[in-house]
């Protein structure tokens, strides 16, 4: 468990079982309950273990992001091997989570803040440029 500095939250990374059947999808969402139902939850699942994904483990990963959301936290997967990644694609379920090459980046990621906000901050303020410069 990592913690978030600027809030104070941990972040929580959870290892996927190899294979998410429906049976072992109730278990896992069973155990990670608590990590899901904190308040502003900030949740790593970790991929790395996964050999087979199916709709019974899409479900899963889709349940966790929802209990997530519904508490104002988010879910992001890491080290998705080819062949899930594949899937998450087929089903257009990749774009709703942030995916990372590892949990480390993954778990990094809660404590950088989102570039966009930045620049609406500066459209926001009127700091807004002309077009002749640029923001790095």
């Amino acid at each position: 468990m990592n913690m978030d500095m600027a809030t104070m939250r941990p972040v929580i990374v959870k290892q996927l079982p190899e294979m998410l059947s429906v049976e072992q999808g109730r278990a896992f969402l069973r155990e990670a309950e608590h990590s899901l139902t904190a308040a502003r939850p900030q949740v790593v699942l970790d991929c790395s273990r996964v050999r087979q994904l199916d709709s019974a483990g899409i479900q899963v990963l889709l349940r966790c992001l929802e209990e997530a959301m519904k508490r104002n936290g988010d879910v992001k997967l890491a080290s998705v091997p080819p062949a899930a990644a594949a899937i998450l694609r087929m089903t257009r379920v990749d774009g709703l989570f942030e995916v990372f090459d590892n949990t480390s980046d993954a778990v990094d990621s809660f404590y950088q803040f989102p570039a966009f906000a930045f620049q609406h901050e500066a459209l926001q303020s009127g700091y807004a440029n002309s077009g002749t410069e640029s923001i790095a």
